[in-house]
């Protein structure tokens, strides 16, 4: 195990409270859509419709393998991109639900922060993508635990890695488990910031969203890719797992059937209620910005309207009414609008 004291030394902790006292004074941009990209369905589709190759290769990387603690044997495969001089940090970048390190969005906000000087580490969540034939268990919104092994095993193996602080960010799926990280997990290492983007921070919400019948293709997508992404070789599944995956109708089914027998969940409401972020966000301790599109086709507004956001002065939350899901298609057409605001947020905090 890495001693916790030094993870914690190579950024100096007495300017922690600092910068928790100023990240709710952090005042977001405004968001405006790029033509033809209005409205929430279409800024969602346009990650899926319009995918252009976004080319990494002028970052050397590098593959990691990074074991998980908790006896499975399980490992995690992640991609590690950086250039000559990457002197602003390390971001680490936590896909979303059915997603990996190849995903669209995953490598365009990638290219942005090696292009601002950051080096950038491209984590597969435990049976996610490439992490798939090497893990026999599989990631779920909450399994922020998993998170937290595959940064001790990065200071492990590289710790020069973490000199200059980590900046994390996750997305969908990935930002609900990391706000539950930097709330649980995030003490003992140098995290500078966070920032989540459409993060379904009440888990039966976005369940009953998904379900409406006006998501039914979005719904009918997603459920299809959770059955393979479950299926996928060479995890050997029983005839019970197997006949529980084929019976799934929708994501409650799923959930249900599938994700709470799996890691000791009562059932689909009881993981849901354990997991969701919006019961972990008053203990984030870490600057984190907040970023939700109001016209979300997938995560309702509810939670972040309920939340009392002035109560935590680590947390930022920046609310478009326009964005859709994981979207943000703005003004820089190569950068989505949460990227740059992200970054606005890093540098503020770190001013």
């Amino acid at each position: 195990m890495v001693d916790e004291r030094v993870l914690n030394d190579s950024v100096g902790g007495a300017e922690s409270s600092l910068r928790e006292e100023g990240a709710r004074a952090f005042a977001p941009s405004g968001f405006r859509p790029r033509l033809p990209w209005l409205g929430g369905d279409l800024q969602t589709l346009r990650s899926f419709l319009r995918r252009p190759q976004v080319d990494l290769t002028p970052w050397a990387g590098r593959r990691l393998e990074l074991p998980m603690r908790d006896g499975s044997g399980d490992r995690l495969l992640a991609c590690l991109n950086a250039g000559p001089d990457n002197a602003r940090g390390l971001v680490v970048l936590v896909h979303g639900l059915t997603g990996c390190e190849d995903s669209f969005y995953l490598r365009l906000s990638a290219r942005h922060w090696l292009r601002s000087g950051y080096a950038v580490l491209r984590l597969n969540l435990r049976g996610a993508g490439p992490s798939r034939p090497l893990c026999r268990e599989q990631y779920h919104a909450g399994r922020s635990a998993d998170l937290r092994d595959a940064l001790q095993a990065l200071a492990a193996s590289d710790s020069k890695l973490f000199d200059r602080g980590l900046y994390l960010v996750g997305y969908s799926l990935g930002g609900n488990l990391l706000l539950r990280f930097l709330a649980e997990e995030a003490g003992v290492f140098p995290v500078i910031a966070g920032a989540s983007v459409s993060a379904p921070i009440d888990l039966k919400a976005a369940q009953r969203r998904i379900m409406e019948p006006r998501n039914w293709v979005y719904h009918r997508y997603l459920l299809s890719r959770m059955r393979d992404e479950a299926r996928a070789a060479p995890v050997i599944r029983s005839q019970a797992e197997e006949a529980a995956i084929a019976g799934a109708t929708s994501v409650y089914d799923f959930d249900d059937r599938v994700v709470a027998p799996a890691n000791g969940f009562a059932g689909a409401d009881d993981y849901y209620a354990r997991c969701s972020a919006l019961r972990f966000l008053p203990g984030i301790a870490v600057p984190t910005l907040v970023i939700h599109a109001e016209d979300d086709p997938w995560i309702p507004n509810g939670a972040y309207r309920r939340f009392d956001w002035s109560a935590n002065p680590a947390l930022a939350l920046a609310m478009p009414a326009k964005g859709g899901h994981v979207g943000f298609h703005g003004g820089e057409r190569d950068t989505p609008w949460h990227d740059s605001e992200i970054a606005r947020f890093f540098s503020f905090v770190t001013a």
